[in-house]
Parts: structure tokens; C-alpha cells; sequence
């Protein structure tokens, strides 16, 4: 009999994965999304429909004996039109918390977007295919397979050959964090290594992550999804794409944070919650959006097209934005004694920005996601900062 004549099919159901705000069946398998329907009705275009269902920090947790996995999906890449499409999308393995093995998923649906700046898209149909892994330690272990955090990804089928189980409860706390392009994940090579991710493993906690690339801009709808979910710690990292979108002027920025933290509080009036403000992008500390972008030798670039003299006027760049989130966590932070203020800076400043620049303008790359990570960690983790705290329950 073969290997694969002996592999245990174990149908999937909600109880395998981990990071995720909801499952939708579909008509391949389940469908993991990071913003509830009631949400996702209210979702005014495509870019936050596309960003919400990427699976960015979802992972598949169960314990097994097996020494052989295949995880069957269907994937939908996403192009731009006339140009060379991406490499696929990586699934991460990790055996007891380590990064073991690696795969990619060929086939797939594919979204080409047709115009840059409206992501205006044609979508075409495409087969499923299966990541596999094979030569995995021996005995009895907990696997996490985490989905390509930039590719829609509908799991359809897992077969080893021992039998699995979901995984149990961990013990750890839950950590959610709401963020932009950034903390979904751009420019990082692999989905267990985006910057959040990083940050959760040092931190010994468990990630939920509600960062969506273009659409972190303080939206009600993610608030109340956010106060809806359970977590013992929260984060809230906002600015960039109020700026590179040019979506509010200062007038309205600072009352929707306050509303924002509002609807948050409501279903977590105690857990401790961070603000972050934006770290380092040239682009747009001093000069307002909106964000043009371009190709440039092949590579896609970002540039700021506002007038830096309009900031008289309310119109907002990143230092601008710094200082109105630093007032109202200090403001609030009266009332609020487990509210808290991270500058973005103190992530990725100048120093990080002339040792790892910015590859499009915009997104760190792959060794600044890590140094972000790293410093998050020591900034929020570690003793007497923010997120020492006890699990909640």
C-alpha cells in the first residue's frame, strides 16, 4: 500500500483553526475571515473585502503523531495587469512552536487588477491544489500551519498519516491588534514571520490579527467587531492609511479615535489597551496624501502627492498624527488607568529606516518586519510594560 493510499483524511471544521473572527462554508471547504458578516455588509469597497479575507495570522492548530501532512486548498492570487505575477504563497509549518517546514499551493483562482489606484479587478476561476509536508519530527507533537497571509485561501481537506486532533486550549492569553497594510503583513516573505507574528511569539501570547492592507482607517464596523471578540490584550495601531488615503482632516480624525476606543471599551472596559502611532515613512511625515502609486523598473513605489502647506488647513501627515493619538491616550488615560501610548518611532525610527529602508517607500522589508517584532516585544512584553499583565479569563 502506498503512502498515499494510507493517508487519514480528517474532515476540517472551525475547531482547527486559530485567528480567525468567523468561518464561512463554501462550496470547496471553509472560507476563514478576519471581520464578521454583520462587518463585512458594511464594507464600502473591494480593497478591505479582499484585505479582511486574507488570512494574515489564521493558522491551522492541531496535535498529531504524523510524520507525513497534505493540507488541500484553494488559493486566489492576486496580479496587476501586465506585469509578472508573485511568487505564491507560503504555508508555514511550525512543530512545537518552530518554524519546521514550508510549501506552496500552485493553481488557484486569480483577481488581476486592471487599475492600480481603483483596484479595479477581473477575477478568473482556477483549480485547488495541496501543500505538502513530509519528514516531520516523530512522536506526539502540536502543529500550526499558518496560510499565506497575502492570498485568500479556502482549506478544503488535511491528510496525515497518524490521526489528529484540534488543538486544546494553550493557557495563553489572546492578543488582538488592529492595523494597516503593515501589520497585515506587506513586504514579509512568509506569514509566520510578519512583524505581529513575531511580536505574539515572543510575547508567549496568541495572535488575532485584524491588520488589513489600505483600510486600517478607523472604520466603526471593525470597532465593534474588536469590542464583539474576546481578548486579554488589545492594540490599535492607526494613521498611515488616514494619511496615504487623505480620508479625514484633523477636525475629524481626533473625535472618531475617541469613538473608536468608545465602541472597544465598551466590550473591554478593563483589558489593557494600546494606541500606536505610525512609524518612520518618509513619505509621508511631513507631506499629506493622497498616495500615488507607481512602477518603477518593474517594482511597484509609493509617492505622496499632497501640498505640506495645507496641513494649516487640517489636512494630516504622520507627525501631525503622532501628536493628536499621544494627547487623547493622555487625555484618557486619566479615566483610563490600563489605557496606553507607543510612539511608532520607538518600533522603526530613523536608525531602522537607514539600516533596513523602506524597499517601496511604504512597507518594511522582510528584516524590518523582524525589527519591529523584536522591539514591539521588548516595548510591550517585557516586565512592567504595557502587556505584563495576568490572563483576564
Amino acid at each position: 500500500m502506498s503512502t498515499e493510499q494510507s493517508l487519514i483524511t480528517t474532515p476540517l471544521t472551525a475547531d482547527f483553526l486559530r485567528g480567525h473572527l468567523e468561518v464561512e462554508e463554501t462550496a470547496h471547504g471553509l472560507l476563514p475571515h478576519r471581520l464578521p458578516a454583520c462587518a463585512r455588509r458594511q464594507i464600502p469597497d473591494d480593497r478591505l473585502a479582499v484585505a479582511e479575507a486574507q488570512p494574515s495570522g489564521v493558522r491551522l492548530a492541531f496535535r498529531t503523531r504524523a510524520t507525513v501532512i497534505q493540507l488541500d486548498t484553494l488559493p486566489t492570487k492576486r496580479v496587476y495587469l501586465g506585469f509578472p505575477p508573485p511568487p505564491d504563497g507560503v504555508y508555514d509549518l511550525l512543530v512545537d512552536g518552530r518554524l519546521t517546514a514550508q510549501a506552496t499551493v500552485r493553481g488557484g483562482n486569480l483577481r488581476t487588477i486592471t487599475d492600480m489606484q481603483t483596484q479595479t479587478s477581473e477575477f478568473t476561476e482556477g483549480p485547488a491544489g495541496t501543500a505538502h509536508f513530509t519528514d516531520l519530527p516523530a512522536g506526539e507533537k502540536a502543529i500550526e500551519i499558518w496560510l499565506p497571509h497575502a492570498e485568500i485561501t479556502e482549506v478544503i481537506a488535511l491528510r496525515t498519516d497518524a490521526p489528529v486532533e484540534p488543538a486544546p486550549d494553550n493557557g495563553r492569553r489572546v492578543w488582538m491588534h488592529h492595523g494597516s497594510s503593515i501589520s497585515h503583513g506587506s513586504n514579509a516573505v512568509f506569514p509566520s514571520t510578519i512583524w505581529p507574528a513575531l511580536a505574539a511569539s515572543a510575547g508567549g501570547v496568541d495572535l488575532i490579527n485584524l491588520g488589513f492592507g489600505g483600510s486600517a482607517l478607523i472604520d466603526p464596523f471593525t470597532a465593534r467587531a474588536m469590542r464583539d471578540t474576546f481578548a486579554d490584550l488589545i492594540s490599535v495601531k492607526v494613521g498611515i492609511n488616514v494619511v496615504n488615503t487623505d480620508a479625514m482632516r484633523l477636525r475629524a480624525f481626533a473625535p472618531a479615535v475617541h469613538g473608536f476606543l468608545d465602541t472597544i471599551r465598551e466590550g473591554h472596559p478593563t483589558t489593557p489597551l494600546l494606541v500606536v502611532s505610525p512609524i518612520l515613512c518618509p513619505t509621508h511625515e511631513n507631506t499629506p496624501g493622497p498616495l500615488m502609486p507607481y512602477f518603477e523598473s518593474g517594482t511597484l513605489r509609493f509617492k505622496a502627492t499632497g501640498d505640506p502647506a495645507e496641513t494649516v488647513g487640517g489636512r494630516l501627515t504622520l507627525t501631525i498624527i503622532r501628536d493628536v493619538l499621544a494627547d487623547i491616550v493622555k487625555q484618557r488615560a486619566a479615566d483610563d488607568p490600563n489605557l496606553h501610548y507607543l510612539n511608532g518611532l520607538d518600533l522603526y525610527g530613523e536608525g531602522d529606516h537607514a539600516e533596513f529602508p523602506l524597499p517601496d517607500g511604504l512597507h518594511p522589508s522582510p528584516e524590518g518586519h523582524r525589527r519591529i517584532g523584536e522591539n514591539f516585544a521588548k516595548l510591550v512584553f517585557a516586565d512592567n510594560r504595557p502587556f505584563a499583565t495576568t490572563r483576564t479569563g
